[in-house]
């Protein structure tokens, strides 16, 4: 469920900077053959793969010569001989977010989408992000990190109840839990670690929740988010169709204009480029507070991206050969002067 509609450009001086784009030919020519990966192993394969398609859909139906790899097993081996000039990364989770991917696409010299090794590594740990905003004076729930159930009672002392636990490295909202009590958070704990060796618990906000889309360095308009569930977890994002997406969001131009500009600076001392959404909370004093970073959002027809392109006058075929086009700024060795791989 979705109440949206297009946003005047002067309401948002940070989205005002995106300029007016056109693929032309010569830019098309210029991708080469375009491998969309996508699938995976990860716990979020089956998302991945609905990513994968979309963007593909759109590439191909802009005129880009583009075909889908449905990475699964060895990443090294999908690279060995590739048939391809860059890649369009719509792989979700461990092994194609982590930076793992990046870092062999790197080495071989191909070109790919979103951000380097290190970014997406760092994003993709929720636990070492939120070191960087803490160490940077961005606000971010207080936290500790859970190592055994030993540490329940420590943690329910120093932490304010209720408290989010969830695996530090996954992703989709997958394994969090929101717990009350000491003895719910032994609980919540056992199941994030059985999917995570490192498990986060954070102090829980209470409030409206926001995400806030970042596109070529530049913030699209904010997405407030509503749900009946106890928080915006994957059944609300893939698969229930109650779930609402406020566009506008609900806060006034100034309170916006602040949420954007938080989204940026998290952004940018993580780390990330070319794209990616960072998701926000609220709370009753109308402070925010920063949760995590993502690199390869989702790009399904429930997505938050594409939502908040769209509400900016971006279609999704625009949206996703803009994300490709920077890829063309890239030498595949993290632009240390090497040649081009395309």
């Amino acid at each position: 469920m979705s109440d949206q509609q297009h946003y005047p450009l002067q309401h948002y001086p940070i989205l005002h900077q995106i300029q007016p784009f056109l693929a032309e030919p010569a830019m098309l020519r210029a991708f080469g053959r375009v491998a969309v990966f996508m699938g995976g192993d990860s716990a979020e394969r089956d998302v991945s793969l609905k990513s994968g398609q979309a963007v593909l859909s759109a590439l191909l139906s802009a005129g880009v010569n583009a075909f889908g790899v449905d990475v699964q097993g060895c990443l090294l081996k999908t690279v060995e001989q590739p048939e391809f000039d860059r890649v369009f990364i719509a792989l979700h989770g461990r092994g194609g977010e982590d930076g793992t991917l990046q870092a062999i696409l790197s080495q071989a010299g191909i070109p790919f989408t979103g951000s380097d090794v290190m970014a997406s590594a760092l994003a993709m740990d929720k636990l070492r992000t939120k070191y960087v905003f803490a160490g940077c004076g961005l606000a971010t729930p207080k936290f500790r990190t859970m190592a055994s159930a030993e540490d329940a009672n420590s943690i329910a002392a120093e932490l304010r109840m209720p408290l989010s636990v969830k695996p530090s490295r996954e992703g989709s909202s997958i394994g969090i839990c929101k717990v009350t009590s000491a003895g719910e958070l032994v609980q919540a704990w056992q199941a994030a670690a059985a999917l995570d060796t490192s498990v986060l618990v954070e102090e829980w906000i209470e409030g409206p929740e926001f995400t806030v889309s970042l596109l070529q360095d530049r913030a699209l308009p904010a997405i407030g988010l509503s749900t009946d569930h106890v928080f915006y977890d994957y059944d609300a994002k893939y698969l229930a169709d109650d779930t609402r997406y406020c566009i506008p969001c609900g806060l006034s131009a100034d309170e916006e204009l602040r949420l954007q500009q938080l989204a940026l600076e998290a952004f940018r001392v993580v780390g990330c480029r070319t794209w990616g959404r960072v998701d926000i909370m609220q709370d009753a004093d109308g402070k925010f507070w920063l949760l995590e970073v993502n690199t390869v959002p989702g790009m399904t027809d429930h997505s938050l991206v594409p939502m908040s392109a769209r509400a900016a006058g971006i279609s999704f075929e625009e949206l996703v050969v803009r994300i490709l086009a920077d890829t063309l700024e890239q030498n595949g060795a993290e632009q240390e002067g090497e040649p081009g791989h395309a």
